[in-house]
């Protein structure tokens, strides 16, 4: 992760140049830069947007990726499945989605990867609690989805990307907001009085435009230059249809970022003016009217409120009690801070979330309910016959790891050209540095793993550290695995030949065992798995 740098150089500002309040804002500048760059947690915020925001809908190992990413982070992984089963984002099935890979199978790789992206930004802010800092993401994430929405009806092709591209629009104002909170309110004050625009406001407190901070974090993130160049403004007036996908892009932004505070509006207000001016201005190139304006904004309102209580922003019990106005925009100078003031939690946690009692193990209490409800969505993807044999393996080893409460899991497939037993695919704890170093020969030894695949049998082990199975564990996982203390393996032979196995651990015993009823489950999994394999 390369440092950032001060990104204004003497063109952008005379060296003794003094802003409104007499700071030169060389020093504003720097201190704003400085802190950024010191903060230990924002390089790995950038780093972790810049992976998800570099995979692609178009490349099938892209999914897979999605998958271990979200998969690697608890918290993450269950916002993602509560926000995939509330009204806003669940599909029409109405069946409740109880993994990452059924999510992003039936809500769509992108709607994944950026919400993802919401999650991130929101969980890797630096004083998030602060209550400017908490309202401005309120304002961007009430932007992206009605982002989202204009992207469902655009011409162009992976046109979601306009999501991206607008969580990241008002970076540098979140910024500033952050880590300096005077210079923010100061600004804010002047826009509130309605005689700035957000751009002249800047300008005045800071002496520098906060669209080219943006720019220049971004770039040290690796963001892709098409989303930075979509950050920009078209020019004043209004607008014509677009003439490509980057010039769409401009326009959609801009639009999310001025209507997203009539997507914050929870009662009826008079939003008239507003729409007004957001018609004249993008009526003509995003194909709107009243009516489709309405609509849209309906259809993001929900959607805001769904991803803001999944995030923490707002309490549930205060999304339909509240009568914020308009946030600040080009349109008017309204106080954003009064807007959603209301809306912002003080303190507490959502209540919405998802608690599944567990055994000192780590594997819950209603496996076998988790277990069937794995099969249950192989069985609806395999039916549905649209599917990648890695991705409904992916969707298996989900199964196994959350509904049994693993730390690690792996399929192991035969190499004949090396003759090895090898790690494809792997979920969990430091799941791909295993990956590498797990293999071992396919020749005959006297070990659990070889006397498994040999005799076709399930291993189900408690206590790996009992003498008598202790003995029978070979060196190499010993080596690997050396705090394995119990462990799963899951034979998978086809026309009575061994062709892998799914191996998973834990770094406990597990003395609860398991019930009848969840081994049945267990060996119906691992035979829709076979079932794939071999009608591919």
């Amino acid at each position: 992760m390369r440092s950032i740098h001060t990104p204004f150089t003497a063109q952008n500002s005379a060296p003794n140049e003094l802003n409104s309040s007499g700071t030169s804002t060389i020093t504003i500048k720097n201190s704003l830069l400085e802190a950024i760059a010191n903060d230990p947690d924002l390089p790995t915020l950038g780093s972790s947007i810049s992976r998800i925001v570099q995979l692609s809908s178009s490349d099938h190992e892209s999914i897979r990726q999605l998958s271990y990413f979200v998969l690697s982070d608890v918290s993450l992984t269950q916002k993602i499945l509560r926000l995939s089963n509330s009204v806003a984002f669940r599909s029409s099935s109405n069946k409740v989605i109880t993994s990452i890979t059924k999510a992003i199978f039936l809500m769509g790789f992108n709607s994944v990867k950026n919400c993802a992206l919401a999650m991130l930004l929101v969980d890797g802010m630096p004083g998030k609690q602060v209550e400017h800092v908490r309202t401005e993401l309120i304002h961007t994430l009430a932007a992206s989805m009605v982002s989202r929405e204009l992207a469902k009806h655009s011409q162009f092709s992976d046109a979601e990307e306009i999501v991206v591209v607008t969580l990241f629009k008002n970076l540098g104002r979140l910024l500033l907001a952050a880590y300096e909170p005077d210079h923010y309110q100061r600004m804010l004050a002047l826009i509130t009085q309605g005689t700035h625009t957000p751009w002249q406001a800047a300008m005045q407190i800071l002496g520098f435009n906060l669209e080219t901070l943006t720019e220049n974090i971004l770039e040290n993130w690796s963001i892709p230059a098409s989303i930075i160049q979509a950050l920009k403004n078209r020019p004043g007036g209004n607008l014509n249809l677009a003439k490509n996908k980057q010039e769409w892009m401009q326009q959609a932004a801009e639009f999310s970022e001025k209507a997203a505070p009539l997507a914050l509006t929870c009662t009826q207000v008079d939003s008239s003016v507003t729409k007004e001016k957001l018609l004249n201005r993008f009526g003509k190139a995003l194909n709107l009217d009243n009516t489709k304006l309405d609509q849209l904004i309906a259809n993001a309102t929900e959607e805001t409120y769904a991803l803001l209580m999944d995030t923490d922003l707002i309490a549930l019990e205060k999304k339909r009690t509240n009568n914020p106005s308009s946030a600040p925009t080009e349109f008017n100078g309204e106080n954003e801070e009064d807007v959603l003031k209301e809306l912002v939690l003080e303190t507490g946690e959502n209540d919405n979330h998802q608690i599944i009692q567990r055994y000192p193990s780590g594997k819950p209490f209603n496996a076998s309910i988790l277990l069937l409800n794995g099969i249950q969505d192989v069985a609806e993807v395999m039916a549905s016959g649209h599917y990648k044999l890695d991705d409904l393996i992916m969707l298996v080893l989900e199964t196994y790891y959350n509904s049994l409460g693993f730390r690690f899991i792996t399929l192991c497939l035969l190499d004949s050209k090396i003759n090895q037993y090898r790690a494809r695919s792997t979920l969990g704890k430091n799941n791909m540095a295993y990956q590498k170093a797990f293999n071992f020969p396919v020749a005959s030894s006297i070990d659990l793993f070889h006397g498994a695949l040999e005799k076709n049998v399930d291993l189900l082990i408690s206590d790996a550290f009992a003498p008598k199975i202790r003995k029978l564990i070979p060196q190499w996982h010993k080596d690997l695995l050396p705090d394995a203390r119990s462990f799963m393996i899951l034979p998978l032979v086809t026309r009575q030949k061994p062709i892998g196995f799914f191996y998973a651990d834990r770094d406990t015993d597990a003395p609860e065992g398991v019930s009848s009823e969840e081994i049945r489950l267990i060996r119906t999994l691992k035979g829709q798995a076979l079932t794939a394999f071999n009608s591919r």
